[in-house]
């Protein structure tokens, strides 16, 4: 494992060496005092493992390093002359994950890349982030896996635009919409949809509070009404930074928490708990709306937007409204996309339907804009002779995540595909029994592969054959040698572990066939990878 590991550090450590980063290594202990100036030592959440020294001053476990990096570059840098630099580590972060799961794929310690771009204008910014996207594509490239860069939201990072980049699996965790149409693709978190909404023409109708006794799923109250449950419209209570907000949504349709965080700027947004629901309305969740509320702000989903005569909740229990209206009976003060978008949805762009397919997230990428640079003071003197923030973004990918990544694509049921580019070794070579001449033609083949630069590991432990080709198969190194009772008619077996070709060599002239069959193979495997 730390074979393979090193391989995808050298890697991802070559491509951002070629974008002009510069490699540097950070603290992993980091002061309070810095996340408290940028606002995110609370709106970073849970995850963030924080600690106390003995003299009670706090600090915190990095779960990631913007707040850092600005202050040890903020004295570093006086003029726009010495920009654009680019500074990435590789090492270990800790985030105090809720469930970990899937072993290296979501872990509280993990080794991660992160690079950090510092710019004296936008346009500088756009250059860098394209090539790191560029970047990102040749690393998942000579990985040997399939990924594709998606939209993403920018979470407690910040910043304006933001790409995940996915390694395709059916069973990844993360979701991604993806229209096979235009190329438009996004995460959950981020996905939009277009709505074609219309304006009902149907007359106003008087508000009417209702019993609804025993009902309490959208589908039983649209049943209970009468009512298509396109026209029960959902209020979900929120609490932030700013007190309460109210989003409402078609009641078959889901909101979606991050959207909502992002619209309003709030990453502390919660979902209400049952006591400040109670609090707010008067009502048990389930029965709640904007109805009669004040100085609560709401948010209204586009799937709304042209309904008319439509049910919400009574503020009451067993309660509902009928015939409720917006801007008669309801305010709503933003008008958004906040769907959990789905299947068959509309694409964003060009309308055509949208598929759902799973991934597992390898990489990230930020433009951070001055988030951090004007809460940290970090200035520098632009062409004019003015002062203003440093521009900046921010680029991480997942070093360890990648090893069970690549598994994930790269097996079958025989065990693990390593690509070359990665493999722990190139080459292994499979003695099968205890014969004088198969161990010798193994040991005279692994000094002349050696020899020769391969990366080649030989089998001869004093197992069965049938037990060293299972571990063989299962280690999943690339190329694999089997020296069988055939070698005394002065044949060996070369098996590619990708597609199972197999091809007999004869060793009757020596060992020469044998060194420029692999070579040949390797040489291909690798040209493949970075074509």
């Amino acid at each position: 494992g730390l074979r393979v590991l090193k391989k995808i550090e050298n890697i991802v450590r070559e491509e951002m060496n070629r974008v002009g980063g510069q490699e540097i290594l950070l603290p992993i202990i980091q002061p309070a005092e810095l996340w408290k100036t940028t606002g995110r030592w609370d709106d970073y959440g849970p995850e963030m493992m924080k600690l106390r020294d003995r003299s009670g001053r706090e600090f915190a476990l990095g779960p990631t390093h913007e707040e850092i990096i600005t202050d040890l570059l903020k004295p570093e840098v006086r003029t726009y002359k010495q920009l654009p630099i680019l500074l990435y580590q590789i090492y270990t972060k800790y985030r105090d994950e809720l469930r970990p799961r899937g072993g290296l794929l979501r872990a509280r310690e993990f080794i991660m890349k992160d690079l950090y771009s510092f710019h004296d204008s936008w346009e500088s910014l756009d250059e860098i982030y394209e090539k790191l996207y560029q970047a990102y594509e040749r690393i998942c490239k000579r990985l040997g896996i399939r990924a594709i860069g998606v939209e993403a939201a920018s979470g407690a990072i910040g910043g304006s635009i933001s790409h995940e980049f996915m390694i395709l699996s059916s069973n990844g965790e993360s979701k991604i919409l993806k229209c096979e149409k235009c190329g438009y693709a996004a995460n959950e978190e981020k996905a939009e949809y277009k709505w074609d909404y219309d304006i009902s023409s149907e007359e106003l109708k008087v508000l009417e509070k209702v019993s609804t006794p025993n009902v309490r799923t959208v589908q039983e109250v649209a049943d209970f009404l009468g009512k298509d449950i396109k026209q029960i419209v959902k209020s979900m209570v929120y609490k932030g930074r700013e007190g309460y907000v109210i989003a409402v949504i078609r009641g078959d349709f889901e909101i979606n928490l991050p959207k909502l965080r992002s619209h309003l700027s709030d990453q502390t947004l919660r979902l209400a708990t049952i006591e400040e629901v109670k609090e707010l309305t008067g009502a048990p969740a389930g029965f709640v709306s904007p109805v009669g509320l004040k100085n609560t702000k709401v948010v209204g989903d586009q799937s709304v937007k042209g309904l008319r005569n439509f049910v919400v909740g009574g503020n009451e229990v067993d309660t509902h409204f009928i015939n409720a209206n917006f801007d008669r009976d309801i305010k709503i003060d933003i008008w958004q996309d906040i769907k959990v978008v789905g299947e068959g949805d509309k694409c964003p762009k060009c309308g055509a339907p949208l598929k759902l397919i799973r991934g597992i997230e390898i990489g990230h990428i930020f433009k951070l804009g001055t988030k951090y640079s004007e809460k940290l003071n970090a200035l520098v003197v632009d062409k004019n002779g003015k002062s203003k923030p440093i521009i900046m973004g921010c680029y991480g990918f997942g070093v360890s995540r990648a090893i069970p990544a690549i598994v994930e694509q790269k097996h079958d049921e025989n065990g693990m595909i390593w690509p070359i580019s990665v493999a722990p070794y190139e080459i292994i070579i499979v003695p099968l029994g205890d014969g004088k001449r198969q161990n010798k033609v193994a040991k005279d083949i692994y000094e002349l592969l050696t020899a020769a630069g391969f990366e080649v590991l030989l089998d001869d432990r004093r197992l069965s054959a049938g037990i060293k080709l299972k571990d063989m198969d299962l280690i999943g190194i690339p190329i694999k040698i089997i020296i069988g009772k055939k070698v005394n008619n002065d044949k060996i077996e070369l098996i590619i572990r990708e597609n199972g070709q197999k091809e007999e060599v004869s060793i009757s002239e020596g060992y020469n066939e044998v060194i420029s069959k692999i070579s040949n193979i390797v040489s291909d495997a690798k040209k493949a990878l970075n074509r």
